[in-house]
């Protein structure tokens, strides 16, 4: 008792630190062994990227949507204009076409960019730098304040915040992290296109490549059956024996093996993954190699561009645009120009100009300013004269 008494009481254990993940995050699908797809397969960043008809729509959209020019603008006095910032030279070891390039293929694989901001040494913002999302986990407190846990290559791990990281998320049904392609599609088009290229290698390295299979009769021994064989090889098959008159003085069965691609569906199937996986990255089958379905000629290619401008494109770049717009000075605006995409064919948007100039609705070096060309001494007394 007394022992009991005067004994120091045990020290309270330490609280538990609290970690709150989105269920949405593709880290704890895969912490539990969520990342095999019902085909049996494993669907990472990596395999998938060896998919062609991934490949293709990653490096269309990504590469499509770098290919834009990405500027600062500001709005005074009713008219846009570019205002310099780091977008034009942004700091972290990438140029600007790959640093958009890679943010927007996270976005498409894993439904998440994480751009870590770098400061100079007056504390200024001199750019961002990719992270890959693998690497990237997400807390959330209480009162919704987000921080995030980087896990460098030497094994450390680095705080981060909203401060210090720009988090662009994709679809989202939480609003704290995006939801992952690679995990949505995984028992689908992706683990089925996995599955098929498996199936496809194997057979092709372990499956039968035999043209016939030939049964002699009871008589014939192990030995002269293997002799006769080799006979009938060497003398009915090859370029060389085209057209000769085949000759066997024995009873001999000739069975023809053969797997036929359409017996095995394997044409079709792997035009409906290419379609379905298409389907999920919003790019025409055309573009994936599947010409027969639609044309891409004459004003089909025109169309088709506008179709992915605004229908794929900029699903992708306004969530990068707004994020960045976040870091740039007040009233500045990050924006990718679209113009290259969307204006009408030449002949077409040099008439419109003209016909809005002689309307009043424009000057002449307003509409000179769109085509990109240096204003003229008094143009705007100048009406041009509108084609009939």
């Amino acid at each position: 008792m007394l022992r009991r008494a005067f004994q120091r009481p045990p020290d309270p254990p330490a609280p538990a630190e609290q970690r709150n993940y989105s269920i949405a995050d593709p880290r704890v699908v895969e912490l539990f062994g969520g990342n095999r797809s019902l085909t049996g397969v494993n669907v990472s960043e990596h395999n998938m990227m060896g998919v062609a008809a991934v490949w293709r729509c990653v490096h269309i959209i990504a590469g499509g949507i770098a290919t834009l020019p990405l500027r600062a603008i500001r709005e005074h006095n009713g008219i846009t204009e570019r205002v310099p910032s780091w977008l034009d030279n942004p700091a972290g070891g990438l140029t600007r076409f790959e640093l958009i390039q890679t943010t927007v293929a996270h976005l498409l694989l894993w439904g998440n960019a994480y751009l870590a901001h770098v400061y100079g040494g007056a504390g200024q913002l001199m750019g961002v730098s990719p992270i890959h999302p693998s690497a990237v986990g997400i807390d959330v407190d209480d009162q919704g304040r987000k921080s995030y846990r980087v896990s460098l290559l030497n094994g450390t791990t680095e705080m981060f915040t909203d401060a210090t990281l720009t988090h662009i998320k994709g679809v989202s049904t939480d609003g704290i992290c995006g939801l992952s392609p690679l995990q949505l599609a995984r028992n689908g088009a992706f683990g089925t296109a996995l599955a098929a290229d498996q199936g496809a290698a194997n057979f092709h390295g372990h499956g039968p490549t035999i043209s016939a299979i030939a049964s002699f009769d009871e008589s014939t021994t192990k030995d002269d059956a293997k002799e006769l064989a080799a006979q009938i090889d060497g003398g009915l098959t090859g370029p060389a024996n085209a057209g000769r008159i085949g000759f066997i003085n024995r009873n001999i069965q000739i069975h023809p093996f053969m797997v036929s691609n359409e017996d095995s569906q394997w044409l079709e199937s792997r035009a409906f993954q290419k379609s379905e996986i298409a389907t999920w990255f919003g790019v025409p089958d055309s573009l994936v190699g599947l010409s027969e379905k639609q044309s891409s000629w004459g004003t089909g290619i025109a169309e088709m561009h506008k179709a992915m401008a605004s229908w794929t494109f900029k699903l992708w770049s306004s969530p990068l645009e707004d994020r960045l717009s976040l870091i740039l000075p007040p009233a500045v605006r990050a924006e990718f120009d679209y113009r290259a995409l969307l204006s009408p064919a030449p002949e077409a948007e040099i008439g419109l100009l003209i016909a809005q100039v002689g309307a009043g609705l424009m000057s002449t070096n307003e509409a000179r300013r769109v085509l990109n060309l240096p204003p003229i001494a008094d143009a705007t007394t100048t009406t041009p004269e509108v084609p009939q």
